[in-house]
């Protein structure tokens, strides 16, 4: 049988890199907002007993508004995010705590294209191993590169990942990752390095290159055209 989780859904950026003046997990994907695409993902999986959708402050009143619209249930909470994206995952965790998930699940708003067995292969791990992420090995040949703008270094490839989201844990290792790293007062890339740092190993879940975390204007233009792709072959079945 397969473990149930909660899921913590972040969406309190605001996502410069977009250039437009709305957030880009607001903006609006074949009339749906990018975040309640996402947020479906994992309504309709019946191991999802809870999600927690953190967003600004000044942004609740309308994710209360979609939440209803949609009819999304297992969004049982709406909590303000912080001032980095580490903070306001914290907030996630607490209010999951409350909820009394024992693994959770951490995922990008913008990301909503994420498949559902990814997602239980990543939860599964976390059950197994106590820490697993979603990643794909990575296509092209990785620069490092200094100050001045010259390559000091060209690493491995065969041992590279690019790393996704949903990032999966126990949650009272997670939550004592950010405590720890919180007392230290360290800022992470991810949740999954704060987890690293307290002694617990990470394990790597193959995932899929479609799982696009959506950051600039051609993204947006990939997803529309993905989503009109799958609406076609599935009219052709």
């Amino acid at each position: 049988m397969q473990q149930s989780f909660g899921v913590v859904v972040v969406a309190a950026g605001k996502g410069t890199r977009m250039g437009t003046s709305e957030s880009k997990q607001f903006l609006q994907l074949q009339d749906k907002p990018v975040v309640i695409h996402t947020l479906e993902r994992f309504q309709q999986m019946s191991q999802c007993e809870s999600i927690v959708l953190v967003t600004s402050s000044h942004d609740s009143e309308r994710c209360q508004h979609w939440v209803e619209q949609y009819q999304l249930s297992k969004v049982r909470d709406i909590v303000s995010g912080g001032k980095e994206r580490q903070h306001s995952v914290y907030a996630g965790l607490q209010a999951a705590k409350a909820r009394g998930v024992q693994i959770v699940l951490i995922h990008d708003g913008v990301r909503p294209f994420v498949d559902e067995h990814h997602i239980l292969a990543c939860c599964q791990g976390a059950v197994e191993h106590r820490a697993a992420v979603l990643g794909v090995p990575v296509k092209d040949t990785i620069k490092q590169v200094d100050a001045a703008g010259v390559i000091t270094a060209t690493p491995d490839r065969s041992s590279l990942w690019a790393i996704q989201t949903p990032q999966a844990f126990r949650l009272e290792d997670v939550i004592q990752a950010h405590d720890e790293a919180s007392a230290a007062q360290r800022l992470g890339t991810d949740d999954a390095v704060l987890v690293e740092q307290i002694g617990i190993p990470v394990h790597i879940v193959e995932g899929s290159y479609t799982n696009v975390k959506l950051t600039t204007p051609e993204d947006l233009d990939w997803a529309e055209w993905w989503l009109e792709r799958r609406a076609n072959k599935g009219n052709e079945q």
